[in-house]
Parts: C-alpha cells; structure tokens; sequence
C-alpha cells in the first residue's frame, strides 16, 4: 500500500489564494505541503478522540492485510471475521468472492479497502 493517497477538495478562490500566498512568503514549499499541514494540526488536535473511539469500536488503528491462505485458514476453523479498521484494508488479489465471503462476517474501513472488484461487490451487503 502506498504511503498516501490522492484526494480531490474544491476551495473557493480566494482560499485558494490565501494558500498560494503563503506558499509564495516561503511559509509552506506548495499548495500540498499547506494542505498536509493544517490536516495533520487538525488529526493532532483530536488524536485523544480518534483514540478513544478506536478502543471502544474495538477497531485496528493501521494497515491490515489478509491473504488467500490467512483467509482460508479462518474458513478452515470456521471463524468469521468482523473487520474494523481505521487505515487501510488489503485483501490480496487472489482472493477470490467465496473466499471472502466465507472468512468475512463484517468489514467496516474508514480509510482505503484494496480488493479486486469482484470482492468488493461480494462483501458490499456485510460493510457498514
């Protein structure tokens, strides 16, 4: 999974301006640099919060990756998955759609899912 990930926002003119500015004075290198910036202050400024929820959700705070085989071992022991996770979900490309329906109970990814397309359609009714 790549470190990060591309985003479209619209902003009116004269924010945008306001950045461009800034970056011109030598405050920040470029528009992305302003905007990494003032999203990491605002992530910091509610990590307490961010935290807290993880732990009461019971979620997994980063990357989590399933392959084929760790999946087929869940089915073997006929465990289901709840998958919650803030980050990043990869199910690996050989996963098939039984496979993920047979390991995957629940998904629920605030952040990015990486799975073929089939998978996703197949585990679209157990995300919430």
């Amino acid at each position: 999974m790549a470190d990060t990930e591309k985003i479209t926002i619209n902003l009116s003119a004269t924010d945008l301006g306001r950045i461009d500015l800034l970056a011109e004075e030598g405050f920040y290198s470029n528009r992305t640099d302003f905007i990494r910036t003032a999203i990491r202050k605002e992530l910091d400024t509610h990590h307490d919060v961010v935290q807290k929820s993880v732990v009461r959700r019971e979620m997994v705070l980063g990357i989590v990756q399933h392959s084929r085989k760790s999946l087929e071992r869940y089915i073997g022991k006929k465990v289901k998955l709840d998958i919650n996770v803030v980050g990043g979900l990869i199910l690996s490309k050989d996963i098939t759609p039984e496979i993920a329906l047979g390991a995957i109970r629940s998904l629920k990814v605030y952040g990015v899912l990486r799975a073929s397309d089939a998978v996703k359609e197949a585990l679209a009714s157990r995300m919430h």
